[in-house]
């Protein structure tokens, strides 16, 4: 992918639409974000727009982020409990204005400390719809969560570990599908 878009939501979904095509196994991401002069922002005018967007999103412990802003790009530092905290506070941070793009330097480390259980991702898997599990091997070891099979898309790819993510207790998934 190539181009120029006007934000960093644009941007975004630039990738999520060719994700979504059928066929698709891997893409190259060379979108720039060219902001409009209206748009344009210092780094610590956002900075203080992403720590205040952060603070009012009660499901993302900002206490836990440190927030850092380089020409437009937002580097989040920290420890979370939850992958959905972390795609909170990028989906938070994507609409605003001046923002290029997101670091995510984030580490999950879950608060349950009982040991994953392959069978129970292999259920998530299995209740989606979408997802054609005959052709997708699922690996535990420790607190991670090892993905492994054919897919027949990105998207599919990205939802086998949005699932995977959401299992109670794994602190990191590995998405080794070919």
């Amino acid at each position: 992918m190539a181009g120029t878009v006007d934000n960093y939501n644009q941007k975004k979904e630039a990738e999520h639409i060719v994700k979504d095509i059928s066929g698709v196994k891997a893409t190259i991401d060379d979108i720039k974000v060219n902001l409009f002069f209206s748009s344009i922002r210092n780094d610590k005018d956002i900075a203080s727009s992403v720590i205040k967007a952060l603070e009012e999103k009660w499901g993302v412990p900002n206490h836990r982020l440190k927030v850092t802003v380089e020409d437009g790009w937002v580097t989040l530092e920290g420890i979370l409990h939850w992958n959905f905290q972390r795609k909170t506070a990028d989906n938070v941070i994507r609409y605003m204005r001046g923002v290029k793009g997101v670091i995510d330097k984030i580490v999950i480390e879950a608060e349950i400390k009982n040991q994953l259980e392959k069978e129970i991702v292999e259920k998530a898997l299995k209740r989606s719809w979408i997802m054609d599990i005959d052709n997708i091997k699922v690996r535990v070891d420790g607190k991670t969560i090892f993905l492994s099979g054919i897919v027949s898309s990105l998207f599919h790819k990205e939802e086998a570990e949005r699932i995977a993510w959401h299992t109670a207790g794994v602190w990191q998934v590995e998405n080794e599908f070919l």
